[in-house]
Order: structure tokens, then C-alpha cells, then sequence
């Protein structure tokens, strides 16, 4: 396979608070405490303390989630890695995702691939320390709709349920009727198709949550690579959030903090999440919640429940397993649990976690490296060879289809289309004109002016249509960018937001993924292509 790059900037599709990110600007810098730069790491772990006991009841804890749905040896990579939390000198790389089905898009896979491989790098520079790649999953997320489907071989497979809550508790035995649907997709093919039907049966079929399912088919994509899945969905996790949860509760820290920050932020980009008073969910099964104060009352909304503070406190000491942070607060959770020195996300991630670094201050909480995760196009065989033989660059093939032919056509065309000489040579006579009719009479400047410009427009309409009929006349053309333009970014979006791992598994087998091992790499400035 060939691997090619485009810097991101170049390909249109990165918002420009990422962009103004990877090249630090100076409209960002207050917004994060560490450079997107591999050197800065060593730093980091200098600074980064983790209280012993702290570790031990992550490990436990971690452990314990293991055993509800994959048996670990005790040598395996994971086993390893989840034990060696314990240790002074052991840290993680982080990256995070909703427990879509199957995986969803094939950026799920990109994350994790990106924390696997810098952890790998990080043991290389440092071999005195350790370093765990780390998927945290967003189990206790409620909007079912966002994870409930995937797409498989053009069709989407969608998982249709009266179930309701957090979405990582949901029990995923009844999705029979979506693997029959998949093997009828999966009927001509052998061994490939054989293992994916093998996973989806296993990881859903198998298991009483969505959450040990997501467990199980990460384990069964990484295993080989020590991957360790964390559930933040966990009494004895939440218990070391406790404090921060009481003055969530009390103060509305998060709040006041968060809105400071979006200010400062919105002078240059637009904002990514608003703060609620209070950014906790109440938590049960079937039900998660908005939490929020009401004079001296915190009510449940849509429910008849209702706490004094004193009753609210009690329940938080007695089951901090019930309150659940917003997308605001669960970074601060992460951080404060994990031993952790960078976190790999998207760009709509980054995007809010620069509203947070305040909060993180506050609460003396160490605020992490952002890295933006790798992006990927694959283009295969018949795609690569059609961009080849019309010469296409990879800026030029994220443009837009209209205007990647027009460019295609102007380019390539046998005459002329643009008269740009024509044009020069017009100018140049009405110039003239009009001097000479200043000569002659003053107030017959303006008139001359008027034609010369009415001229130059009729020119440009009359190239605009000689680009269109020789567009025309290049229908096979127009068919291979339209072909290109529908692999490579189905429904107008890149291939990684659309597309789920299984196609692409299907047609490499294991390959996929050491092809994504052995070229995926941070920190980067550019978006990758395989062909």
C-alpha cells in the first residue's frame, strides 16, 4: 500500500479554531496549558503526580468491570497494562467515544489507533516509564439516536428499541434482527465476513450491556495492543469525584467558570458548548436527568423527585454512582481519575475542551495535552487509479464536485476556454476608447467605461458557457469525479464520518488494522490517505 498525506488546512474540512490550535496561534493560547508537541511530554510526566491509593482503586476498579465480560490471562497485554496503573511511573494516553453500534463511524477506530500508537512512541523515548492507552467509553451518554445505527455496504442497519437512559446499561440481546440483517449482507463472502458476523454476534448477543458489548469488541479489535476500556459508569470511580460533585451542587462552580472562558473565546470563535447552573445528570436505570435548583429545593427534571440539600449530600455520599457529569464536567472526571497526560480527540471535542481550563484550575486539577486524532482516507484500487489517470491532486479532490470538473476541464480542454486573451486585447482597445472619447468630449468617458464593462461581462458569460459544453463533451470525465467524489466523501462528508470499519474489514481482513498500526502517528499537522 502507498501512504500519502494532505496538510489539513488544505483540505477544507477542519473547523479554524483546530486549524488556529495546530499552528499556535496566539487567539488560543490562554485556553490550554501544554503544546500539541511530542517534546512536551517529557515535561508532563514530571508534573504529573497520582496519589497511590488512587491508582489502586482505578485498577481495582477496572479490573472488576473486565470480569463481567471478557476473561483476562494475567499476562495478556491488557491485564498488564490495567495492573501496571498501580505503579508510580505509569500514565495514560486517552482518547474517548460513544458506544455507537458496531463501532459506527471508522473514526472510532482512528482514535484509538492514535492513542495505541503514541503510547507505543512514549515507551520507545522513555523506556524507564510506562504509558496505557486508554479508551474511555461514554457510557452513561442518553441520546440513543447518535449511536443506534452503523452502515454496511451502503445500507445503514439501525437498532430499534423501547429501552431508554443511559445508553452503556441498555441490554443488546435483542439485536438479533440486526445481525440477521447483516449476514444477509454478509452472504457472499468467506473468511472476513465470517469474523465480523462472529464479533457482532459475541459482543452483542453475549453480553447484558451495552457497555460490556463496546468492552468486548474494543478487546477483541486491540487486545494485541494492551488497550484498556474504561467505564466511568462506577460507584468507586465516582467516589473520588465526590467532592467536586458537592461544590458542582453547592457553588456552581462549573458554571461561572465556563462562561468566563466562553466570552474570552467567542471574541475569535464560535462557542461549542454552554454551561447549564448545575452540568450533573441524576442517574438510574432507564433515567438520566437534568439536575437543577430551585430556591432552597434540587429538583429532578421530568420526574416527581426532589432533595433539601441536606437530602441531596446524603444521597451523593451514599451513592455517587447516581450522579452523572455533562459533556463539561466528564472531562474534568477523566482527569481526575485517570493518570493521564494527553487526551486524542475530534475536532468538535477539542473545540470545548478549550472552554474548560479554567475549571481545571480551580479545582487543582492537571488539564492535558490536546491532540487532534488522525484522519484517514483509504482509497482503493480503482479510486487511485482514476485520480492518477486525470491527474488529480489530493487538495483537488477535496473540493467540490462542480468545481473540481470545472477546474478539470479548463485545465485539460484542447482550446482555450477562459479568452483570457481575448479579454487583454479588449481592454486594451476599450482603454483606448475611452481616452479618445475624453479627447473629444469629457462626458463621453463615463458611457465608454459603461460598454468597455458591459463587454467584459459578456466575454466571462460567453467562457462560462464554452467550460460547459466542453463539459459536456467530457461525460466520461464527469462520470469518474462524480465516482470519486461519492467513494471517497459519501454523502458530501469525509469517508471516516459516514463509512464503519466493516467494509473496509471485509475487503482486508486483519490488514486494516496493522496498516492503520504501522503508518498512523502524533502529533501531526496532516490528514492521511492510503491507497
Amino acid at each position: 500500500m502507498e501512504v500519502d498525506c494532505i496538510p489539513y488546512k488544505d483540505t477544507a474540512y477542519f473547523s479554524p479554531i483546530v486549524l488556529d490550535y495546530l499552528a499556535g496561534a496566539e487567539s488560543l493560547k490562554d485556553f490550554y496549558q501544554h503544546l500539541p508537541h511530542f517534546d512536551s511530554f517529557e515535561k508532563l510526566t514530571e508534573e504529573r503526580s497520582f496519589k497511590p491509593e488512587n491508582r489502586h482503586i482505578l485498577s481495582k476498579a477496572i479490573q472488576d468491570q473486565y470480569q463481567g465480560s471478557i476473561k483476562l490471562k494475567a499476562d495478556s497485554p491488557t491485564a498488564v497494562n490495567i495492573k501496571s496503573l498501580e505503579e508510580e511511573q505509569t500514565f495514560t494516553i486517552t482518547t474517548g467515544h460513544q458506544l455507537n453500534l458496531f463501532t459506527g463511524p471508522l473514526y472510532f477506530i482512528y482514535k484509538i489507533v492514535s492513542a495505541i500508537n503514541l503510547a507505543k512512541r512514549l515507551r520507545e523515548k522513555y523506556p524507564t516509564k510506562k504509558f496505557v492507552p486508554v479508551y474511555w467509553m461514554a457510557s452513561e451518554d442518553h441520546d440513543f439516536d447518535e449511536i443506534s445505527f452503523f452502515r454496511f455496504q451502503g445500507k445503514k442497519l439501525q437498532w430499534k428499541t423501547k429501552q431508554s437512559g443511559a445508553v452503556g446499561r441498555m441490554d443488546p440481546r435483542e439485536l438479533e434482527t440486526v445481525l440477521a440483517e447483516f449476514e444477509k449482507l454478509l452472504t457472499p463472502y468467506t473468511t472476513n465476513g465470517t469474523q465480523l458476523k462472529k464479533w457482532f454476534k459475541q459482543a452483542y448477543l453475549e453480553h447484558e450491556t451495552l457497555a460490556d458489548a463496546t468492552r468486548y469488541l474494543a478487546h477483541a479489535l486491540f487486545a494485541e495492543q494492551g488497550l484498556v476500556v474504561v467505564d466511568g459508569d462506577d460507584a468507586a470511580l465516582k467516589q473520588l469525584m465526590q467532592p467536586i460533585f458537592e461544590a458542582e451542587l453547592k457553588q456552581e462552580v462549573s458554571a461561572e467558570k465556563v462562561e468566563q472562558q466562553n466570552k474570552a473565546l467567542a471574541k475569535h470563535y464560535k462557542v461549542q458548548a454552554n454551561p447549564r447552573a448545575i452540568n450533573l445528570f441524576y442517574l438510574t436505570d432507564g433515567s438520566r436527568r437534568r439536575i437543577e435548583k430551585e430556591g432552597e429545593k434540587y429538583i429532578i427534571l421530568d420526574s416527581d423527585q426532589q432533595f433539601s440539600e441536606a437530602e441531596m449530600m446524603q444521597e451523593l455520599r451514599e451513592h455517587p454512582e447516581r450522579f452523572s457529569p455533562n459533556v463539561l464536567l466528564r472531562p474534568l472526571y477523566q482527569e481526575v481519575i485517570l493518570p493521564n497526560l494527553a487526551y486524542i480527540g475530534g475536532g468538535g471535542e477539542l473545540a470545548y475542551w478549550f472552554e474548560l481550563s479554567s475549571t481545571f484550575e480551580y479545582f487543582k486539577v492537571p488539564f492535558p495535552m490536546l491532540l487532534l486524532r488522525n484522519s484517514v482516507m483509504w482509497m482503493q484500487e480503482k479510486e487511485a487509479k482514476y485520480t492518477k489517470e486525470l491527474g488529480l491532486s489530493l487538495k483537488q479532490l477535496f473540493q467540490k464536485e462542480g468545481m473540481l470538473l470545472k477546474e478539470w476541464v479548463k485545465n485539460n480542454a484542447k482550446e482555450e476556454l477562459t479568452l483570457q486573451a481575448e479579454q487583454e486585447a479588449f481592454a486594451k482597445l476599450y482603454q483606448a476608447l475611452v481616452k479618445k472619447s475624453k479627447q473629444i468630449d469629457a462626458s463621453l468617458g463615463p458611457h465608454a467605461a459603461a460598454l468597455a464593462k458591459e463587454q467584459e461581462k459578456k466575454l466571462h458569460q460567453l467562457s462560462e458557457k464554452l467550460i460547459r459544453a466542453e463539459r459536456k463533451k467530457q461525460s466520461a470525465t464527469a462520470e469518474r469525479i462524480a465516482f470519486l467524489k461519492q467513494s471517497l466523501f459519501p454523502n458530501n462528508s469525509l469517508q471516516e464520518r459516514y463509512q464503519n470499519f466493516s467494509d473496509f474489514y471485509l475487503a482486508y481482513g486483519d490488514q486494516f488494522i496493522e496498516v492503520l498500526l504501522e503508518h498512523l502517528s502524533l502529533p501531526t499537522q496532516d490528514f492521511t490517505v492510503i491507497k
